[in-house]
């Protein structure tokens, strides 16, 4: 991007409309209608963190860290330059390319009898989960063209990690979740890498505005362990993708309101799930909340315990073991 096209994207993003979108909140106002609240950026614990609205700049005198809206979408998401811009046009509406991308998977799924087979193999059986996570299918071959008579350039797509470098689609055989800024790919095929996100964050935690009023929100690690739970009737579940959370997915639990997280993470073979879950789970108590740890089946996530013939019921009697 150009000089002009990145001062455009900036006063496009008001700074202080985007810090509040992300659950940043003022706690006094100074003069000359700067603001000053905690630090989004790192624990404060009294507020240190400074917007200025008319230059639309921030500074943090507890971390030192300080720019314009393109600078603080860098700190908070953990991405680099070209990353936060694809971030912040994503943000703004501008380009609805991912969007029409994961319109384009879904269409693709029911036309593609290895991909159903897939999701069934995985206990994904419900019309309604289907649409409720919008699951598509990554065939290979065919989103280029899709999206270039679109009018999207070949550049965008390349940007966007849709198209690698030599013009290829580059999620294949994959089904596909889209997630709030990027899309996150699982393999069919042993043969190939079976996690696969667009570049830049993963985002938050996993449609955490259908759950965050939730007394009770059960944490879990995968895509396919929410869906799992979803269908068997647990709609206060999310997803971390991944045992380690990231900062933004912390702030998300960390919010202020009193729950409790159920952190039902992976007891499979490579041990990585429950240390994980261990360390999570206290580290929320020091933040007030009150955090339990489910103790799945020695071998399984949440995922392969309904597959195997785990019940509704059975699961809900982990839940209240958990926290005995």
């Amino acid at each position: 991007m150009n000089r002009q096209a990145l001062d455009d994207l900036k006063q496009q993003i008001p700074l202080l409309g985007y810090l509040q979108a992300h659950d940043w909140h003022p706690a006094r106002l100074l003069s000359g209608g700067r603001w000053m609240g905690l630090c989004p950026l790192h624990g404060d614990r009294k507020p240190s963190f400074l917007v200025d609205p008319s230059k639309n700049l921030f500074y943090c005198y507890g971390c030192g860290r300080g720019g314009d809206v393109i600078r603080f979408a860098e700190f908070y998401h953990q991405v680099r330059f070209p990353q936060a811009l694809v971030l912040l046009h994503q943000w703004r509406g501008g380009s609805p390319l991912l969007h029409e991308a994961a319109s384009f998977y879904r269409m693709q799924l029911h036309r593609h009898a290895e991909a159903v087979a897939y999701l069934h193999y995985r206990g994904l059986r419900s019309p309604e989960l289907i649409e409720h996570m919008c699951i598509g299918y990554a065939p290979g071959g065919c989103l280029r063209g899709w999206l270039t008579q679109l009018g999207y350039p070949l550049p965008v797509l390349r940007q966007a990690g849709l198209v690698s470098a030599v013009g290829y689609d580059t999620y294949i055989h994959r089904i596909v979740f889209p997630l709030a800024s990027s899309l996150y790919g699982r393999s069919l095929s042993t043969a190939a890498p079976p996690h696969r996100f667009l570049p830049g964050s993963k985002g938050g935690l996993y449609l955490w505005e259908q759950v965050r009023h939730c007394p009770e929100v059960i944490l879990v690690e995968g895509l396919f362990d929410y869906a799992v739970l979803w269908q068997a009737g647990f709609r206060n579940v999310t997803c971390a993708l991944g045992s380690r959370l990231n900062a933004h997915q912390f702030r998300q639990l960390c919010d202020g309101r009193a729950r409790t997280v159920y952190v039902t993470f992976d007891a499979d073979s490579n041990g990585s799930g429950q240390p994980a879950a261990h360390q999570l789970a206290g580290r929320l108590r020091e933040e007030g909340l009150h955090a339990c740890r489910v103790s799945l089946p020695d071998g399984h996530d949440p995922n392969s315990f309904f597959v195997a013939g785990g019940s509704a019921q059975e699961f809900q009697h982990l839940l209240e073991g958990a926290c005995l």
